[in-house]
């Protein structure tokens, strides 16, 4: 996680655990006056679109008081989904057994991109069944992970 990021986790996180939420994650996309901050909420209960609005309000004075974004930015609350993002270790452990698609960092084996069974995690590298191989990924070569999912007829 980048220094910004974990800067943001740390001030949002009580944020959304007071209300009863866990904090699956956020993206901070630098773009200049088109910057965004995307946080993933979750709940035992799922996430409505109210519930994504209470949040943002509250994040939104937080923001104002401990202004840790310079400039511009767009604030955006958002469960998840279907095809949720996986940032930490514990979400990978979380959805093992699924099929994930995995962008890296930098190449391997000549390509970033990587779809397949998610098989575990072993320390600090994610586990991925790719075609009848077993690919070792460490978590801080990952770019982004999601869930793929999968529908039956």
């Amino acid at each position: 996680m980048a220094i910004k990021d974990a800067a943001l986790y740390a001030l949002i996180e009580p944020v959304a655990s007071a209300m009863g939420f866990e904090l699956w994650g956020l993206d901070y996309l630098s773009q200049g006056k088109h910057s965004r901050l995307v946080i993933y909420i979750d709940g035992p209960n799922g996430v409505t679109v109210d519930d994504c609005a209470d949040i943002s309000r509250q994040i939104s004075a937080v923001m104002d008081v401990e202004d840790p974004i310079a400039g511009e930015y767009r604030l955006e609350v958002s469960s998840p989904g279907m095809d949720r993002p996986l940032f930490t270790l514990d979400h990978f452990e979380r959805f093992k057994g699924h099929v994930v698609s995995i962008k890296l960092r930098t190449p391997f084996d000549g390509r970033r991109k990587f779809q397949g069974l998610l098989a575990g995690i072993e320390e600090d590298e994610v586990l991925l069944q790719v075609d009848g191989e077993e690919y070792c990924f460490p978590i801080d070569s990952i770019d982004q992970a999601r869930v793929v999912p999968q529908f039956e007829d």
